[in-house]
């Protein structure tokens, strides 16, 4: 069998954690990842007009298919324009691969043409960001940025000379086990049982969701009602939480709408699940707050916190439901969605009724038109800025749709890189870009 090139053996590594395809744009230090690419069978090249549209295309398929997805910039300028799109990756928990072609190895550190040094550079915006130096170095290293990006959820760079790639690798790589996926964390005991004296004590709960809750509607639907809890949610938290819910009370922070700033601010226990929620203007002072995240540095990074646990949302609540004393005084809930239903009535509603013929069209109209007419399981990719006020009060979640978009890095312009990635998951799939100058 004719010795693979170190370029192959990186592609088949890519190929075994499961990336089916490579965002990118070619160049010169990038032709021999290119070329293998081009040969192997389980493997596409998706060629981009600008790198950082190949990060936010690979950031929003990883989050759509949860799987490791991968995006390349050849050296210097080159993989340089990636790094807008994996700063919102990253922020974004998605698990992406980014190859980073460099100068020719005897270069580095000698002011060569196009130089730069990937493997600082992206440190900020990744979990892990090496150099290979040397062909042996190749396997394990890369093994090592997939289970950092996926176990960790977000970004991995690997540096890769172009002289290096196009060498013949010293053996063919091991055919080590790879991490694929993330497991459950369940709390511990202690904090369990300090949650639900907490729980038990109040007779006003609130629940603040957030993107942690994707894959827990049912069970946050279940507690809400046991405990008679309103629940509000932050925008990463709306497609996960909104939907079928009877105890909705709206978004709260800057885009916020309905009654969930008053239910977070009148409660006398506020649990936040799975949310790292940013303003925390918008979160009270005042009242008992506890917090359930599985990333236990998000733990009261925020606020000021009675109480942390560390833990998936879903798992914490299979563990409270059976455990904290159903509530039957409902007063509480029934006055945060009467006043819900006010302020949707008052405000969401009055861009949208009764403007069908208004000049100049009002954009509310138009989303909430697109909603009508999107698909059950549309995705929507949404630009920073009014299209994310937009989407936000008027895209319906059901639990099929979904909504990308830059929610933790703001960045501009990331709607329709975010569509073609989202796209290439799925070609029959309707995929719906609100695009659109974030100052507008």
């Amino acid at each position: 069998m004719a010795k693979q090139t170190v370029a192959e053996q990186f592609v088949d590594i890519l190929a075994r954690a499961g990336v089916k395809r490579l965002y990118g744009v070619v160049g010169d230090s990038l032709n021999p990842v290119v070329d293998a690419v081009r040969r192997h069978s389980a493997l596409d090249w998706v060629h981009v007009r600008h790198e950082e549209t190949a990060a936010f295309a690979a950031g929003a398929e990883a989050q759509i298919t949860g799987r490791l997805t991968a995006c390349a910039g050849s050296s210097g300028p080159g993989n340089l324009h990636l790094i807008n799109g994996l700063y919102d990756a990253h922020r974004s928990m998605a698990p992406v691969l980014a190859l980073a072609s460099h100068i020719p190895s005897t270069e580095i550190g000698l002011g060569y043409f196009q130089e730069t040094h990937p493997d600082q550079l992206f440190r900020e915006c990744s979990h892990y960001s090496e150099l290979i130096s040397n062909t042996r170095q190749m396997p394990r290293l890369l093994q090592t940025a997939i289970q950092h990006a996926v176990g960790q959820g977000g970004v991995s760079v690997v540096a890769l000379p172009g002289d290096i790639a196009g060498e013949p690798a010293p053996e063919r790589a091991a055919e080590t086990a790879l991490v694929t996926s993330r497991p459950t964390v369940r709390p511990g005991d202690e904090e369990i049982d300090r949650l639900v004296d907490m729980i038990d004590a109040a007779d006003r709960v609130t629940l603040f969701c957030g993107s942690g809750t994707a894959g827990a509607h049912a069970e946050v639907m279940e507690f809400a009602g046991r405990i008679k809890a309103p629940v509000g949610h932050a925008l990463r938290g709306k497609e996960w939480i909104q939907y079928d819910n009877p105890f909705d009370v709206g978004m709260s922070g800057l885009l916020g709408y309905g009654a969930a700033y008053e239910a977070t601010h009148e409660c006398e226990l506020l649990i936040l699940l799975g949310t790292d929620f940013p303003y925390n203007a918008f979160l009270p002072n005042d009242v008992k707050i506890a917090q359930v995240d599985v990333r236990p540095e998000h733990l009261g990074r925020r606020s000021k916190l009675d109480l942390a646990v560390w833990g998936d949302v879903r798992e914490t609540l299979r563990c409270l439901i059976p455990r904290v004393r159903e509530k039957k005084n409902r007063r509480f809930l029934d006055r945060m969605l009467k006043k819900h239903a006010e302020a949707l009535e008052g405000v969401v509603k009055a861009y949208t009724r009764k403007v069908e013929k208004h000049v100049p069209i009002h954009p509310e109209y138009v989303a909430s038109v697109v909603d009508e007419l999107a698909s059950e399981d549309a995705v929507f990719t949404v630009d920073t800025g009014m299209c994310n006020v937009w989407a936000a009060r008027y895209v319906s979640p059901n639990g099929r749709r979904r909504i990308i978009g830059s929610f933790s890095h703001g960045s501009m312009a990331n709607a329709l890189p975010m569509a073609i990635g989202a796209q290439f998951t799925d070609r029959r799939r309707q995929v719906i870009s609100l695009a659109g100058d974030g100052g507008f």
